[in-house]
């Protein structure tokens, strides 16, 4: 894949070719070992520190002899290990440990409170947990049986019954080989966002990785080039962080930075200059806070070669932003915790187009269906769709063949989310089925209406939902968080109205509005509006006003 060629002609060209067998842990860390052990995988920023490395070499060593730890505590192929660890060298040697022995990882955040992990932990069935101490007080404070649960591993922790993670590795028994895998056999569960209802557990092949790399090479303009070295702030226990950044880089021969730092924008700039990072993972939400971070002091130094952005919409200022003050393009994309990977942007095919995700990925067929699983004209809305069999397809969710079957209309696997295709093939995104407001005829998608609010300099971020109403059938509702150094007052409402109102067509204008403290975000960044959407509902059910209004327009 070179970026001399045309997306018409890469598009048309494209076929998939997967090999008989395949496990990720020998193609992300044994075939590289084999090759250049002493070649860096893995990079620690420690700030002021020197940063710590890991080498191919080490990964392989390591990972084999977890591996053989893992099996002599009973792990075999199938059995299912949860990881609860953040970015960190112990995460991506339990993940390749788990995948050389067939059994199945379960990548959960470390954020998740005792109610979030134990209901993971209880639906995939989990044997084995590895986590620190923030997740073993969390382990501890989950008040519902584990069943499943045989083995808890931990990196530096020192609890009773607990197994120690360098013991396991350094004392472990036998080497317990490499499972023998397909590309179809079973590798991660990974838990759906929970946007909408309650989570769904993916489980997806050791193929999904293969899948991923049409769409890396894509979006990051021939990935990998000499230099290049990403990094990325999204969790690895997210479906982005560990399929968008870690796996395909580690299998490409790409240095990854991570840092146990939380996210700060003026500090992301830095770690860049510092680490010399080439390539980049942001979610929208990252963006837009190194937006308002950025100045001459924070830019200098930055070698940035490409900028991958998905999990949300990427609102057009920061789009534009980007372009004019980083000099890139960002390459947005799109998928799901079940399809990932199957819309792109890449600025060296020219496929890139503001508010537009971008096209197909290369290998993959998308397109916009009806609510009876007909593809539709170009130009109507409906909802984004990926027909099988494609390698980044989930195998199905972990034993709910119902919920499996419920997901596709024949052979289209439906995201339930809505989008428009436009006749040169871009595809907008419009919102999911249940983010779409109906208000007095109209559809409205909330991403526009965000983008909009977004770009007012007294809001940090913004929900909008549909607002039952016995005239209009739902009004447009905006809750929105204020923007450091504004006061949720009277003068602020004020503003943020005016502003929206001369921006946006009259039905697309939040007639009411409330300012709230905080917004819900899930594991991968993306806002919650299924709470925003049941506040709403029982403020119209109560007929309550709103409390800290925004305002309300007649």
């Amino acid at each position: 894949m070179t970026a001399s060629s045309s997306y018409a002609d890469l598009y048309a060209g494209f076929r998939w070719n997967l090999p008989r067998r395949f496990n990720i842990a020998a193609a992300c860390a044994d075939v590289w070992a084999a090759r250049e052990p002493n070649r860096i995988c893995l990079i620690e920023d420690r700030g002021a520190d020197p940063a710590r490395t890991l080498t191919y070499g080490e990964l392989s060593r390591r990972s084999a002899r977890l591996a053989a730890g893992f099996a002599a505590r009973g792990v075999g192929r199938g059995d299912r290990v949860a990881i609860v660890l953040p970015q960190s060298f112990e995460a991506a040697i339990a993940h390749l440990a788990v995948y050389r022995l067939g059994a199945i990882a379960v990548p959960l955040a470390l954020r998740f409170g005792p109610e979030a992990l134990g209901f993971r932990l209880r639906a995939s069935g989990a044997r084995m947990v590895v986590t620190e101490s923030a997740g073993i007080a969390t382990l501890a404070a989950v008040d519902e049986a584990l069943p499943d649960l045989a083995e808890v591993v931990a990196v530096g922790a020192e609890t009773p019954g607990v197994l120690d993670f360098a013991e396991l590795e350094t004392q472990a028994g036998p080497d317990a080989g490499t499972a023998d895998t397909t590309p179809d056999d079973p590798a991660m569960i990974i838990f759906t966002s929970g946007t909408t209802g309650p989570p769904k557990g993916a489980l997806h092949g050791h193929r999904v990785l293969l899948g991923h790399l049409p769409g890396m090479r894509f979006h990051h303009d021939g990935f990998p080039q000499t230099g290049d070295r990403l990094w990325t702030p999204s969790d690895w226990a997210w479906a982005g962080g560990l399929l968008n950044a870690l796996l395909p880089s580690l299998l490409l021969g790409v240095p990854v930075v991570f840092t146990k730092v939380r996210f700060e924008a003026a500090e992301a700039f830095a770690l860049i200059a510092r680490q010399k990072i080439r390539n980049a993972f942001l979610p929208a939400t990252a963006l837009r806070m190194m937006k308002g971070a950025a100045s001459p002091e924070a830019l200098a130094g930055l070698d940035l070669r490409t900028i991958g952005s998905a999990g949300e919409t990427l609102p057009r200022d920061t789009f534009l932003w980007a372009r004019e003050t980083l000099g890139l393009t960002v390459n947005e994309f799109y998928g799901q915790t079940e399809c990932n990977m199957v819309l792109g942007s890449s600025a060296a095919y020219g496929v890139s187009r503001a508010g537009a995700i971008g096209k197909p990925v290369p290998g993959h067929r998308v397109a916009i269906l009806d609510s009876d699983g007909r593809e539709v004209t170009r130009g109507t809305t409906g909802t984004i769709a990926v027909k099988a069999p494609d390698p980044v397809m989930f195998l199905g969710y972990w034993q709910d063949p119902a919920a499996t079957a419920a997901k596709f209309s024949g052979d289209w696997l439906t995201t339930g989310d809505q989008g428009v295709m436009d006749d040169k093939g871009y595809v907008t995104f419009f919102g999911r089925d249940d983010d779409v407001i109906t208000s007095a005829g109209y559809r409205i998608g909330p991403g526009e209406i965000e983008d909009c609010l977004m770009t007012h300099p007294g809001v940090a971020l913004a929900a909008v939902v549909g607002k039952p109403d016995p005239m209009r059938t739902e009004i447009v509702k905006a809750y929105v968080v204020p923007a450091d150094g504004f006061a949720p007052d009277a003068a602020l409402a004020a503003s943020i109205q005016k502003f929206v109102r001369e921006r946006l067509s009259a039905h697309e204008y939040p007639r009411e509005g409330a300012f709230v403290n905080e917004m819900p975000l899930t594991t991968s960044g993306k806002i919650v509006r299924r709470v925003f959407r049941e506040k709403a509902a029982r403020e119209a059910a109560s007929d309550a006003p709103p409390t800290t209004a925004l305002g309300r327009a007649s």
